[in-house]
């Protein structure tokens, strides 16, 4: 980029152009050519393992809060969903798009299926036709009420529930009901380069 305004500026001021031509440096933006690296990155995730564990609500305060030891620093997107739940089952695939595009920076995805704790093969089932690889959580308590208080009182318990949590407990996008795809990207996105460009 800078030589392109140096070069520019030489011709407004009616000089010779010094760097006529220029090497390319980054990453190719020829996608064409990587179609069978592509295919074999999809497969390693179709083959990635799908688990859901139990959350209670200590759990949930620590989620909301972005408190856990081991994910510290990572901006977060939690999705509150259950297979009941027609706006959430539309709206999965794009949770996933999500967390394929962003998951090798500082960012992840954690689903939470609002789901009694009998309900996890449901649950399980329906994570693993999605491929869900990213950490995925059911509500392990009957008192779902109880939960909902631990992570944003708030929350009126509607379904979908979304939010996006920077590694300080601040809230940068929330919605209940479906959300928007492209405004989280750009969120996503906005946040993590400030942190961390690429």
């Amino acid at each position: 980029m800078r030589d392109v305004r140096v070069s520019l500026d030489a011709m407004l001021a009616g000089k010779e152009v010094v760097v006529k031509e220029n090497r390319a440096f980054g990453c190719s933006v020829k996608w064409a050519s990587k179609g069978e690296d592509m295919k074999k990155y999809w497969a390693r995730i179709a083959a990635e393992p799908v688990t859901i564990e139990p959350v209670d609500a200590e759990g949930m305060r620590k989620l909301r809060m972005n408190a856990s030891a081991n994910d510290r620093g990572k901006l977060r997107l939690v999705n509150f969903w259950a297979t009941w739940c027609g706006p959430c089952v539309t709206e999965f695939p794009d949770l996933m798009m999500i967390n394929r595009m962003y998951r090798q920076r500082d960012f992840e995805v954690i689903t939470v299926a609002a789901h009694f704790p009998d309900e996890k093969d449901e649950a399980l089932a329906f994570l693993k036709k999605h491929q869900a690889t990213n950490r995925n959580l059911l509500f392990g308590d009957t008192d779902k009420y109880k939960l909902i208080e631990a992570f944003e009182p708030g929350w009126n318990g509607a379904l979908p529930f979304t939010l996006l949590i920077d590694p300080t407990g601040e809230v940068l996008y929330k919605s209940q009901g479906p959300f928007d795809a492209l405004e989280v990207k750009r969120r996503i996105v906005k946040h993590l380069n400030e942190r961390k460009p690429w």
